[in-house]
Order: C-alpha cells, then structure tokens, then sequence
C-alpha cells in the first residue's frame, strides 16, 4: 500500500512508549499464495479494504476478494497508479497519469462516478486519503516540475491546494491531520519534507537532511493517522520512523544488518499494533516481515517462492492478511502476493517418526499443535500431504488432535528413499496457521530368494533351474522386474563368466531360468535382485557340476 494511512490506529501512542529493539527466536511463517493476474502489461500499486484487495494496472484497476481470487476490473483508464481506498471500502481512488485526472469509483458497481481534472499538474501518480482530504504527489520523471497538493472530497469540484512545488519526479506523499510528510524517489541523498497544512498556503515544518541520516533510494513512506509520526523506507536506512514535530529519528525497524533483503514496502495495520514491511529478497524470491509496533520486536519472516520481484512501495493490508504486487519480468508476468494471518499470534506445529520406517510397511508419527499463550488446542484437523522422492505428492487421510493438541499419523510408504510428510493446521481468528514438514528415511522393502534345481548335468543338455522371490511379511512381491545371472564356467583351464539373458519375474514372484552347458566342468549360478526404489537386493547361487555328452 503506497503512502496511505489507516483509520484507528494506536501506532503512534506504542511507538512513543518503545524503549528499544527485543529479541525474538524464529517466527513461524504465514501462509502464501500468488495469484497470476491476467491481460495486464504491467502493475503499480495495492489498496485494500472492505473485504477486497484493488490493483493499479496498465489500463485498468484489477479486483480481487481477500483471499486474492480474481473477481472483476474496471477498464479503459489512462495509466492507474497509486490508489487510495475509504475505510469502508466504497470508494477508491486512483491516479491517473496519462489523463491528468484523479477517478473516484463506486466499489459496489465498479463505476467512475467522478473525475477530478488536475490539468496544470502534470501525471499524477501517488495518493494518501485521510478523510475527506487526498494528498496527491504529482510531477514528471526526470523533471523538476513536480510538487504535492491537496483536494477537499467532500466537495463536488475540488480545486486543487497546493502543497509543495519545485520537486522531482513524482514525489512520495502521506498525510495525516495537520501533517503532509513528502520525499523525493530518485535524488540521493533524499531531503524529506513536514508540511503543517491546518495553514493556507500550507507552512514548510521542516526538511530532514538526509546526508546525516543516510537516506538513499527512497522506496516507501507512511504516517500514522494523527500525523505525529511518519515511516520512511530507503535501502540505506532501512524503516525509519520520524516525529513529524521535531523532524528528529524515534527508531527504526530492525537494521540493515539483519534484513534479508533490500527494503521496499510498508503499511500499518488497522490497529496500529503491527507495521508490515517487505523486502526484495534474494533470488529465491521476496520476503516479508512483521514487526511489533511497540516493542520492534520480529514477530514473522516470510517468503515467497519466487514468482517475481517485489514492486516498489505495492504493500497493502486487510485485515490480518498482507497482500504485494509481484514482477516477473522475463516473462511479463504479474502476481498478487497474499500473506495470510500475517498479524496473528503464531501457532507451532511438531512432526516426527517414532518407528523405523520401511516401504510397504506401516509406521508412525506423532505431532503437537501448539499456541504460543499456553491454552490446550482441543479438536483440531490437521491435514496431511506425503511427498515421494519423484516429486508425487497425495494427501493422506486427516488427523484431529487430542485436547492437548498431540497427533499420530500413521502410513505405508510405497516406496523408499527420503519421503516428505507436512503436516498443516489452517489456523483460527485467534491464532495464526501453521505448517511443518520432516523427512523420513523409507528403506527399501527386505526381499530373499532360492532356488532350486538338479545338482549335476550334462554338457550340451538344457538345464532348469526353478526360483522364488519371498518378501518380509504380508508383502506382495514385485509385479515387474527382472532376475540377473552370472554363470561362472570352471575347468582345469580356470574360470570364465557369462552374462545369461535377464529372467522375468512372474506375478507371483517365481522365475525359471534356463541354459544350456557348452562343455563339461564346475558351473555356478549367481542370481540376484538388484532391487528398485520398493524393494531391497537379493542374492543367491546354486552349483551345478556338468560331465560330459556322453557320461
């Protein structure tokens, strides 16, 4: 969500009452999804309320439900980009920069209901709704001409109010009460300015220099609703947060050190008790982190599998969920990024074996689902997926948990190898899901074999031998495979081997082999399995002395 505040925070009261950064151990992680959004050339921005998540795209603002599923647009705008929603969710806003126009559009029929002419500020691109008041960052790339000002909605022909002047590009804009905070995306190092706009012209406050405080590559900025505090985002400093008074620095959010990226988003939620922020990661793709607003404590660390980049300052909240915008720009794709409890306190989930585990052989596991407050989970389902060593995933038969939150899982691996079992409760309003995955070494499934035959024979005289393929247990034996044989002929000329054709294994695992001695002498037979990703090697021989034609 780019540059917009939320109604009912307390952000500001916490913060003020923080005294320093906590440690934490490892948070639990939110579930994610992407969904792909389709026919757009590109995406800009996220807004979200009321139940509904809205993107900016290229020609249209795109629609989904909040758990990210597609659910209509609204077409033939020129250039959406930042978006700003009512906290009711009936009404959005959106930039317009290849109009030169503000829209205003009624949720309930995804109609322009209104249109706001700004001709003589050139492309619009970022908005901050507080109340009735929309702050509007306007201006031309690579350009100086842009500025910020501000439009009264309740109004039905809002004249625009000028703020700032003389910036930019399209500046950064929130703004809260009395308050606009503003900088500039592309000028290094960034000079942050606090307007008081209860003035007409509204009164410069003050400018933060950003030489001393290492501001570069701004990306993001929020405020909080009384506009006593602002968030900024520079890939340099990290997630800053600023007395809108006093200009001075109140703390930051985790640090650079520890970040596990670049930083590139932010947004409050509803209540003010969490800042959500995001990262553009590594190449496995974007992260994002939950931080508690009192305490700056890390209270979740996420990934997405990599759809994609992170697009600059699209993070949005609804609810407990947080949703971004992501690129995937070799392919010219766009996804809409999900994280789902991202605010809730986090439940734990445990899973191990407690038997050996044996292909086609029945095992356990047992698990605990657990809540960080210490409260007896009760009857919980929780689902199970198995993962073979080929990648085939099944899900198996749910558990429910006992009032204590123990499981047991019990399964018959059909194969060997290193099998993947992940276990996932789907969490409650209460407490955030939660998911584990362990791996179990499935060894191959023991098999023995005999045969049997005559003892002596006759050169040049076919001989057969009968075997059997025998497994451990209520165990059928393999439907497929094949038996190898090594003959090894010995006379008083020494040894030679053979390789005899591979013998098929009949469905009730018996095999005959068959051969026909050249010439006199000590044979053996060597016969073996060598087993598949089921079951195991096997290994017999039999002795055969052959005397001549005629003996």
């Amino acid at each position: 969500m780019r540059f917009r505040t939320v109604i009912g925070s307390v952000l500001a009261s916490t913060m003020a009452a923080a005294a320093g950064l906590v440690a934490t151990t490892a948070p639990a992680a939110a579930r994610d999804n992407a969904t792909l959004i389709q026919g757009v050339t590109g995406v800009v921005d996220t807004a979200a309320a009321g139940g509904r998540v809205f993107v900016s795209a290229n020609d249209r603002i795109v629609v989904a439900d909040a758990r990210g599923t597609l659910t209509g647009s609204i077409a033939d705008l020129a250039g959406p980009t930042g978006l700003a929603v009512t906290p009711d969710g009936s009404r959005v806003y959106a930039a317009l920069s290849g109009s030169n126009e503000i829209a205003e559009i009624d949720v309930a029929t995804l109609a322009v209901v209104r249109r706001i002419n700004l001709a003589g500020y050139p492309s619009p691109a970022n908005l901050s709704l507080d109340g009735d008041q929309l702050w509007v960052g306007y201006g031309i790339k690579n350009n100086f001409v842009g500025g910020v000002l501000g439009l009264d909605l309740s109004v039905a022909a809002p004249t625009p109010v000028q703020v700032a002047t003389r910036m930019y590009g399209a500046p950064l804009v929130a703004g809260a009460g009395n308050t606009v905070f503003t900088a500039e995306a592309g000028i290094n190092p960034a000079r942050p300015r606090v307007y008081d706009v209860s003035t007409t012209p509204a009164t410069l406050r003050g400018v933060i220099d950003g030489a001393d405080n290492d501001l570069s590559n701004l990306t993001d900025l929020t405020i909080t609703p009384d506009g006593t505090q602002a968030i900024s985002v520079f890939a340099t400093s990290g997630f800053d947060v600023w007395d809108t008074t006093t200009l001075t620095k109140v703390r930051s959010y985790g640090s650079t050190a520890d970040y596990p990226g670049s930083p590139g988003a932010v947004a409050l939620s509803p209540d003010g008790a969490h800042v959500a922020t995001a990262f553009y990661g590594t190449m496995y793709g974007p992260y994002a982190r939950v931080y508690d607003a009192a305490t700056g404590a890390k209270t979740l660390q996420t990934q997405m599998t990599y759809k994609g980049d992170l697009v600059t300052g699209s993070l949005s909240v609804l609810g407990d969920d947080v949703y971004a915008l992501l690129n995937d720009w070799p392919y010219n794709r766009y996804y809409l990024w999900r994280v789902e409890g991202a605010f809730l306190p986090a439940s734990t989930l445990s899973l191990s074996a407690t038997t050996a585990a044996t292909a086609l052989d029945p095992f356990s596991m047992t698990g605990r689902l657990a809540f960080p407050d210490g409260s007896a989970p009760g009857a919980q389902p929780i689902e199970i997926t198995r993962t073979l060593p080929d990648g085939t995933t099944a899900t198996l038969p749910g558990v429910t948990t006992t009032e204590d939150g123990t499981f047991t899982v019990t399964d018959t691996p059909p194969v060997s190898g290193s099998v993947s079992y992940t276990a996932t409760w789907d969490g409650s309003p209460a407490f955030r899901w939660s998911r584990i995955t362990t791996k179990v070494d499935v060894a191959q499934h023991p098999i023995s074999l005999t045969v049997t035959g005559p003892t002596t024979g006759n050169a040049k005289k076919p001989l057969t031998l009968t075997g059997q393929m025998s497994t451990a247990g209520n165990v059928p034996t393999p439907v497929s495979g094949s038996i190898v044989v090594y003959r090894i002929h010995t006379n008083e000329n020494g040894s030679v081997g053979t390789d005899l054709p591979l013998v098929p294994l009949a469905a009730d695992g018996s095999f005959t082999i068959t051969d026909t001695p050249p010439v006199s002498g000590q044979y053996t037979y060597h016969i073996r399995f060598d087993g598949d990703a089921t079951y195991g090697y096997a290994y017999t021989s039999h002795g055969v002395t052959v005397r001549g034609p005629g003996a």
